[in-house]
């Protein structure tokens, strides 16, 4: 009887001493008063492997309607120097049945089982050796429910890293949507307020594989509207043509009779329209199949009327037809004004395809003044729009490449151009020889 007796003290004491270590084991993974810390969304920061644009398994909501094991999704965010990240799937998770999941970086990878709803859940610690973007993917190994755990947010922590981490923190502005399409960047010319600009020309080559879909690659910009190149879709493509109204307003609908673009003429084949969400006013496109690796031709004039009003026609250089093609022409009331405020800029329209990286050169920039005189222009500063300047995004770039300038952003790379930068290009000597008495 005795002896049954410390048999089973025995057993008591084993049982207590590992259910303690247990304990400890997972105490361990918990990090307690970190360096850093931060709440990072995934409706902002997570893209998926599908790249689509009707794709509904990231919303506002983060992960959510994951059913495939054939998609995954990866996550971005930057560091600043090297450091080890503890990363904790928050208690929003929903979980359905059971599943494991993979998060990976880099070649290290680790496997997490989800059974329950509104528990957070440690992944595991990485070490990051080094500073720029970190890419974590997530993947579905198994599941016995009808789709795979839905995650709004992770926490990224750290004991040893005190710097500033780069990421979408939050929607407000609608940034869920700005950040994941990545920040637009811009090339302002530098042009002599003096000369009344009646005409503007500049060359644009996509290099080849740039060509990403929801790029628009925008060549001439003034300041009442911009003329450049999109890729609208895996099988089509665009030249694009825009007059701002001078009725600011996102409904077209609103502007009144006396402050609507009218159209003058325009190309064969050219759609015209109204357009809205970013400003109102008159638009033009010609779906044309340009190819990456060719240079084209961009030629805007605008001059005013004489009756508060100023035209603007733009004209689109086809060396596939060995001719200008014009676009359209507009009358833009409440105007009186020669070309000003020349830009470039490129921007990614398609918040599913923010993590690809695209890059245009511009090349060979003139105004030609009212008098018939040319003047290259030589001279840009580069800068990003507000999804840059929050630093919520950072891969942009933009500058000289070779005797050209050029303009580059997404795909999360980490050579960024410092904002506000002025570049000069070698002048290239080489006037356009265009006819303006013969342009269609």
């Amino acid at each position: 009887m005795k002896n049954l007796f410390y048999l089973f003290l025995a057993s008591l004491l084993v049982s207590f001493s590992c259910a303690e270590d247990n304990t400890a084991n997972k105490n361990q993974n918990i990090q307690e008063n970190p360096k850093t810390s931060i709440s990072l969304p995934l409706a902002g920061n997570a893209y998926s492997s599908k790249h689509l644009e009707e794709n509904q398994t990231i919303t506002d909501n983060g992960i959510e309607n994951w059913t495939s094991a054939e998609e995954f999704f990866t996550v971005y965010f930057k560091i600043s120097k090297a450091g080890t990240f503890q990363f904790t799937v928050e208690e929003s998770v929903e979980v359905f049945g059971k599943s494991e999941l993979e998060f990976s970086i880099e070649n290290e990878s680790k496997k997490v089982q989800f059974t329950a709803s509104k528990k957070a859940i440690t992944i595991g610690n990485w070490k990051i050796n080094k500073e720029g973007y970190v890419a974590l993917k997530i993947k579905g190994i198994s599941k016995t429910g009808n789709q795979f755990p839905s995650i709004n947010r992770l926490t990224i922590s750290s004991a040893d890293y005190d710097a500033k981490i780069s990421f979408v923190p939050n929607n407000e502005g609608n940034f869920y949507h700005w950040g994941r399409r990545g920040p637009s960047v811009h090339l302002n010319y530098q042009v002599p307020e003096t000369i009344n600009a009646k005409w503007y020309y500049n060359e644009l080559t996509v290099p080849k594989d740039e060509d990403k879909i929801g790029s628009y690659f925008m060549a001439n910009g003034f300041g009442e509207g911009y003329f450049g190149i999109q890729v609208n879709s895996a099988s089509e493509r665009r030249v694009l043509f825009s007059v701002w109204s001078p009725f600011q307003t996102d409904d077209p609908k609103s502007i009144p009779e006396s402050h609507k673009i009218k159209m003058l003429k325009k190309g064969e084949n050219v759609h015209t329209g109204e357009f809205g969400n970013e400003g109102s006013g008159g638009q033009s496109y010609l779906k044309y199949n340009w190819k990456a690796g060719t240079t084209y031709k961009f030629l805007l004039q605008g001059f005013p009327q004489g009756n508060n009003t100023t035209t603007y026609t733009a004209y689109f250089y086809a060396p596939e037809l060995q001719k200008w093609l014009l676009i359209a022409s507009f009358n833009r009331p409440e105007t009186n004004t020669y070309l000003k405020r020349f830009h470039s800029f490129l921007e990614n329209f398609i918040p599913e395809q923010g993590d690809l990286s695209r890059k245009v050169l511009f090349d060979n920039q003139w105004v030609c003044d009212d008098k018939g005189d040319w003047t290259e222009i030589n001279t840009a500063r580069f800068t990003t729009d507000n999804t840059g300047a929050k630093e919520y995004r950072m891969d942009f770039a933009g500058g000289l490449d070779n005797k050209s300038f050029f303009l580059k952003n997404g795909g999360f790379f980490n050579d960024f151009t410092i904002p506000k930068t002025n570049f000069i290009r070698p002048l290239a000597n080489k006037k356009p020889e265009i006819n303006f008495a013969t342009l269609p």
